[in-house]
């Protein structure tokens, strides 16, 4: 086997996912090459309260400036590509990609990934409001095929406060989990094929056991990506 390759991971946001990821990757490491093998990492981790102060007055530049510099750390410290350890800070990954010489790995393109695989072109997107609002991250699967299917308003208004008032701050509480399982079923029933939890923490609160949905686990997903490309040949 080749050397492995160096993978830089920009994090904190919030540290719950990061935490995630760094178990993901180096459990698959370890999985595929045996031993005492664990993953390459540059690892830079930001400060969430101030992202997320840029978060609320829509401040994307002053966010995108911070991710930025983080990448630019991952990359001085030797990462051969970066992830962002966030679905919705992807909101900024022009900005951030512009910011360095090396490869950014788009999440959405790990959750194409899987989607293909399993031959489904249709998915339910539970994220932050902007994420279910916006165009950056369904345009990116729409893309490659993928439609997407959103909750109504009232769901996207509990789903977005559950993230911030809960998951990002470590709590995860049963009547949420009610409702994001009642909210995935609703999209089910709208044709969505399986469920993309597109915000790192929602792992946290939902699995496979609370709902008969299929769910994409977009962290998941984004992780053992990066171990793929780390360890390619060639």
């Amino acid at each position: 086997m080749g050397s492995m390759r160096t993978i830089g991971l920009v994090g904190g946001l919030s540290w719950y996912s990061t935490l995630g990821y760094y178990r993901v990757i180096n459990e698959e490491v370890q999985a595929r090459v045996g031993g005492h093998s664990s993953a390459s990492l540059a690892l830079q981790s930001v400060d969430f309260a101030t992202v997320r102060a840029c978060q609320e007055r829509e401040d994307w530049d002053a966010s995108g400036r911070i991710l930025a510099d983080a990448a630019r750390r991952c990359e001085a410290a030797g990462a051969d590509f970066v992830l962002i350890c966030s679905n919705l800070m992807h909101k900024v990954f022009d900005d951030v990609q512009a910011a360095v010489d090396v490869p950014l790995v788009h999440i959405a393109d790990a959750v194409a990934s899987v989607a293909a695989a399993r031959g489904w072109t249709r998915l339910g997107l539970l994220g932050t409001r902007w994420l279910m609002e916006e165009p950056f991250y369904a345009a990116r699967l729409a893309a490659t095929g993928i439609a997407v299917v959103v909750p109504d308003e009232p769901d996207r208004a509990m789903v977005d406060r559950v993230i911030f008032d809960e998951l990002t701050r470590g709590r995860v509480e049963g009547l949420s989990r009610k409702g994001y399982v009642a909210t995935i079923d609703r999209m089910a029933d709208h044709g969505a094929e399986a469920v993309v939890l597109a915000c790192t923490e929602i792992e946290l609160l939902v699995t496979a056991r609370d709902t008969a949905v299929p769910l994409l686990d977009s962290m998941r997903a984004h992780a053992r990506l990066a171990v793929d490309l780390s360890l390619a040949e060639g």
